[in-house]
This record gives structure tokens, C-alpha cells and sequence, in this order.
């Protein structure tokens, strides 16, 4: 398998599925980085925030770095509280667990929401 296919494999959304959790889900470019709280049928997408919102892009200078992340992590985690969810199962799309990932997910954790 190539580096697209290793990443796109759905073993964690499988698990997330089978325990029927509300799911925060997680994808990064090199210039966004982007996040959805989805209920546990994945029909429907309950919250989301991304770095190319205008509260987000106030405070940051570019969208793609670990500044960003935390941004964006603290306002899903602002929408999250407005729409009732306080527990979320945390599904990164495959990306390592470090770098903006981590910041955005520690940044959430600190603003309220567990996972």
C-alpha cells in the first residue's frame, strides 16, 4: 500500500461505528485544517470549524501551522458546547497523531470536550 491508501483505511471509523459514538473527525491540508462532529449514523453533521472561518482567521496568521490547529480546536469545541455534546470519539482520517492533529485535539480537550 502506498502512503494515500495506509491513510485512508477506515479501521478507526469501524470501531468508532460499532460503539455508536458521536465522532469528531478530523482532516488537515497543508494550508487548513479542518474538523466535524458527525452523529453516530454519519448522516448528519452536527457542528464543524475550519481555519478558513472568519473568527479563526482573525486571531492567526496562517492557516497551516499549529497556532491554526488551536484555533480551530478551541471553536469546535465552542460549536460543540452550543449544539449540547460534551463527549466525542476523536477519528483523525488516518493522520499521525502529532503536529497540528495533536494541537487541535489537546486544544478541544481543554475547551470542554472529552475524548
Amino acid at each position: 500500500m502506498n502512503k494515500i491508501q495506509t491513510r485512508q483505511r477506515r479501521r478507526t471509523r469501524n470501531q468508532i461505528a460499532r460503539i455508536g459514538a458521536v465522532r469528531l473527525c478530523v482532516h488537515r491540508t497543508p494550508q487548513h485544517i479542518y474538523a466535524q462532529i458527525i452523529d453516530p449514523t454519519g448522516a448528519r453533521v452536527l457542528a464543524s470549524a475550519s481555519t478558513l472561518e472568519t473568527e479563526v482567521r482573525t486571531g492567526i496568521k496562517n492557516g497551516g501551522n499549529i497556532t491554526a490547529a488551536s484555533a480551530g480546536g478551541k471553536r469546535i469545541a465552542e460549536k460543540a458546547k452550543q449544539a449540547g455534546i460534551s463527549k466525542v470519539a476523536f477519528d483523525r482520517s488516518g493522520f499521525k497523531y502529532h503536529g497540528r492533529i495533536k494541537a487541535l485535539a489537546d486544544a478541544a480537550r481543554e475547551n470542554g470536550l472529552e475524548f
